[in-house]
């Protein structure tokens, strides 16, 4: 669109759109902000994306990876760079928007995913998706959808391209087309399936009965198990490689082998083992691939560990310690600077910075129980936080 007509005394604002943005190019944020209360030509001018998008790779859950992908294109740069602020400094909203009984004997262990202006959240043995206000404010109170088809709690879930894939407590995998009545059950382990993910049309899975799979979706060969590795060890956590060659599995650790493994996808084939210092115990219990080489990972260490395949497979690259000595349960990443993590006690949800050793910000949201935060995700403008009785959310667009 054109800008607004103005009509600056100086030469200066004569110049070609071109040469301004250029210049205005080596401005820094409060700069840029100053600048557009001149005029309402340069108004317009400083709000250009272009010239916001070099400051919003170097702020916190800007939108941007690492290598520049725009994973926000719908909001203004400049909004999100505000916004950026706020997570930095802590500034948000709280609120408890669901709330459910929780078991006494074996509470609930939810996971969840986001999906555009849809949240999917597991209860129990079903997976509601509920709509997002469009105020961000909340939830819908009724889910949209329920998909059903374990006879248990379902463990883990993941959301990729359309579809649900999900492993239960009753040792089966179901796979849900959302936009759709499709779905397939399969028994896949002799116990319950603590993990699961989906990608390529492939499916791996990991169990307490010490194996991890991986099985087909293809055409006529739907729920077809191509490889049975023996991990020796209780499988908590597992993820393919963004380029569909390996896979790694987070173990209990109650063996001599390391808990971080990476697996061939083709040949079920073991292919290295991440880290040489972990303590007897020290479980992974989640795990995100960041890039296909870089790699997060957290457990029952209370150890954030970063690993770079490329250079290193006897030592992450860095690492963050929970302060409080807590089992960190689930971890996050914006791909570029923030980490989240959920730990084990007063549902504790902590911001990272990686180019900090200290926390950058901590939230307890369970206080004065104590509850895990087993799933956490976030959007650039909220936190979704899921503890054993509540979904709890940070709205960071408040002032």
């Amino acid at each position: 669109p054109s800008p607004p007509s103005s009509s600056p005394s100086s030469p200066l604002w004569a110049l070609p759109e071109e040469l301004l943005l250029l210049i205005c190019s080596y401005l820094d944020v409060q700069a840029l902000g100053r600048l557009g209360q001149v005029c309402r030509r340069l108004r317009f001018l400083s709000s250009r994306d272009l010239l916001w998008k070099r400051i919003a790779r170097g702020c916190l859950n800007s939108g941007f990876t690492q290598l520049g992908t725009d994973l926000a294109p719908g909001i203004p740069v400049k909004e999100r760079v505000k916004v950026s602020q706020n997570w930095r400094h802590g500034r948000c909203r709280r609120e408890t928007v669901l709330k459910w009984k929780c078991k006494q004997v074996a509470p609930l262990m939810p996971w969840m995913e986001l999906d555009g202006q849809y949240l999917y959240l597991s209860q129990a043995e079903n997976i509601h998706a509920y709509q997002l206000c469009l105020d961000g404010t909340g939830l819908q109170r009724h889910p949209q959808a329920i998909f059903s088809g374990h006879q248990e709690d379902v463990c883990r879930f993941v959301l990729v391209n359309s579809h649900i894939v999900s492993g239960g407590g009753d040792g089966s995998i179901v796979l849900h087309k959302i936009h759709g009545s499709y779905s397939v059950k399969f028994s896949a382990h002799e116990q319950e399936v603590n993990c699961v993910d989906f990608q390529g049309g492939l499916i791996v899975s990991g169990s307490r009965d010490r194996t991890a799979k991986v099985w087909s979706l293809s055409a006529g060969r739907v729920g077809q198990c191509l490889h049975t590795v023996q991990t020796e060890d209780r499988v908590w956590s597992i993820a393919i490689s963004p380029l569909l060659s390996s896979f790694v599995t987070g173990t209990a650790c109650c063996g001599h082998t390391s808990p971080l493994r990476i697996w061939d996808l083709e040949s079920g084939q073991l292919l290295t083992c991440l880290g040489t210092d972990f303590h007897h115990g020290a479980g992974v219990l989640d795990v995100f691939y960041e890039t296909p080489s870089l790699l997060l990972s957290c457990g029952y260490d209370t150890y954030i560990r970063y690993w770079d395949i490329r250079t290193s497979t006897r030592k992450c690259v860095q690492e963050w310690e929970e302060p409080h000595d807590s089992a960190l349960y689930c971890i996050r990443t914006d791909g570029n600077h923030m980490i989240a993590s959920g730990s084990s006690y007063y549902g504790v949800v902590r911001l990272w910075d990686k180019r900090q050793t200290q926390c950058l910000q901590s939230f307890h949201l369970s206080s004065p129980t104590s509850s895990p935060v087993y799933c956490l995700r976030f959007s650039t403008t909220h936190l979704y936080a899921a503890l054993a009785s509540a979904l709890h959310v940070l709205d960071f667009t408040a002032p």
